[in-house]
């Protein structure tokens, strides 16, 4: 897997600013301004470098600073267009711009794969998280039509599915095997836990996949083995808080959260 992990890691500096450019922004506690999608950031470089990247929580831009590509951005600028900036060709920058969310969503689902597989499953398991990483692997191959031809909705019901079963089992036998108790019924997949008050809970091996844990005070609890696939944990209190083997954490929500 480790021959997968550069390319599922934002590399600014082969792209073409895409997400820039790309993806549109409302003035809120993230931005500052308004920006509709495909025109490029004021702060957007003709070198395609941000101008301000060493200041932008000073400056109001902490969307940029939570935002991750995982790595679509060069696939999308290298891969798909092969080296062809969307300045160099503008009639075909509104594909580009379609082009690179669909990337975005299948490198997160191949960073998520990997971390499955990294949790040692079955071999059942393990050869149906192969064939579905192969599958999404090809699709990110694909040219800017056979990307856009995707469906989102299946791949990633399919591939969330066997994300679900690895967590149960990796959680089920951790729990068995350290003797930790059942969290409150509460503390459950797709929870509102907006700005509950969490300090020092055990939540080891929780599943709050897709939880709302927006400005819960989670300090000092123990969220080791939780499940925390799409959880929502902007402005979240996580000083420390313990999140080591966390299942499925990413950059993005650490980066939204307060460490």
């Amino acid at each position: 897997m480790s021959d997968e992990t550069p390319r599922l890691e934002a590399d600014c500096s082969r792209c073409f600013g895409l997400c820039c450019v790309a993806l549109p922004f409302a003035r809120s506690a993230d931005f500052p301004v308004d920006k509709p999608g495909g025109e490029p950031c004021r702060n957007l470089l003709v070198d395609h470098r941000c101008g301000i990247h060493d200041r932008l929580p000073e400056g109001g831009w902490r969307g940029c600073v939570t935002f991750d590509c995982f790595g679509a951005g060069q696939q999308v600028s290298q891969v798909t267009f092969r080296g062809v900036s969307w300045r160099e060709a503008p009639g075909a920058a509104p594909t580009m711009y379609a082009v690179l969310p669909v990337m975005r969503q299948l490198h997160e689902m191949l960073a998520h794969l990997r971390d499955a597989l990294g949790l040692g499953p079955d071999t059942t398991i393990v050869e149906a998280l192969e064939a579905a990483r192969a599958e999404v692997d090809t699709a990110t191959a694909g040219t800017p039509d056979e990307v856009l031809a995707v469906d989102l909705v299946d791949l990633r019901g399919r591939v969330g599915g066997l994300l679900r079963t690895v967590s149960a089992t990796a959680r089920h036998e951790r729990r068995r095997r350290d003797g930790i108790p059942r969290p409150p019924r509460r503390i459950r997949a797709g929870a509102d836990l907006v700005g509950a008050d969490l300090r020092g809970r055990d939540l080891r091996a929780a599943d709050l996949r897709g939880a709302l844990l927006i400005a819960a005070d989670l300090r000092g609890a123990d969220l080791r083995w939780a499940d925390l696939l799409g959880a929502d944990l902007r402005d979240a209190d996580l000083r420390g808080t313990r999140l080591d083997d966390a299942l499925f954490l990413t950059r993005p929500q650490l980066a939204a959260a307060h460490t």
